[in-house]
């Protein structure tokens, strides 16, 4: 068991978002063990991550070392988003964390816990389900490599707001959210063991109460007014920090 109060954040972005968003994020991280007794880090914490043998990104510095601090003090799980699924050798052999590219399963307080950032489950776009397939594929990770990292950076920074997913207007992101309800829906009809299930993506806050006293949440984008939840093996919250 992973612990009895779990706390969840998502979508920070941090990278394209304000730098206050980092800056509060530290301190959410420094106050985490006040709130929980163990971290889901649930995706796209970074607009992009990529690790090197030797490199990594000189932006996601602070929360990097904060992170190794917090997991000295508390379990931390870190699930890949769609931004920052590549190489999980730092995140664990560095650092100590419990990384997972696609899906997390682990128990608080008793109940089973699925977590999954989401990208790539309910696309209805031919454009989005070809650009998740592509970063998804290993060669995609290793052909990148290969660039020296100060022009792979500033490559990404020149393509992110074309294939990123920044600009969805409200009523694309409520259709995207009620897909993932309706996905989490089946995946609990196939897991009967499952008693939560934790998506993100969409940058919804959501928790709906299912059948059997399961629940499906999703925490909403911190860098949307500070979001996050926390869970424990029977109820959930939606928060803000601050």
């Amino acid at each position: 068991m992973l612990g009895h109060t779990l706390v969840v954040v998502s979508d920070a972005h941090l990278g394209v978002a304000p730098p206050a968003v980092e800056g509060v994020l530290l301190e959410f991280l420094h106050a985490c063990p006040t709130l929980g007794d163990c971290l889901l880090v649930n995706g796209d914490l970074f607009d992009f991550w990529f690790t090197y043998s030797r490199v990594i990104p000189r932006r996601g510095f602070h929360v990097a070392a904060a992170l190794a601090s917090l997991r000295g003090r508390m379990p931390v799980v870190m699930v890949g988003g769609n931004h920052d699924r590549w190489d999980s050798r730092f995140w664990e052999s560095d650092l100590g964390l419990r990384f997972q590219p696609l899906r997390a399963t682990f128990e608080i307080g008793g109940r089973k816990v699925v977590a999954i950032h989401g990208d790539g489950l309910t696309e209805t776009r031919w454009q989005a389900k070809l650009i998740h397939r592509l970063i998804q594929h290993p060669a995609t990770a290793a052909i990148y490599r290969l660039l020296h990292p100060e022009i792979g950076f500033r490559l990404v920074d020149l393509l992110s707001p074309a294939l990123g997913d920044h600009a969805h207007d409200e009523a694309t992101l409520a259709r995207a959210a009620d897909r993932q309800l309706k996905w989490a829906e089946r995946l609990l009809a196939e897991e009967p063991s499952v008693g939560l299930v934790i998506m993100s993506h969409t940058h919804r806050a959501v928790i709906a109460n299912l059948d059997g006293g399961r629940q499906y949440l999703n925490p909403g984008a911190w860098f949307d007014g500070f979001r996050y939840a926390v869970a424990t093996g029977s109820a959930a919250e939606l928060c803000t920090f601050r």
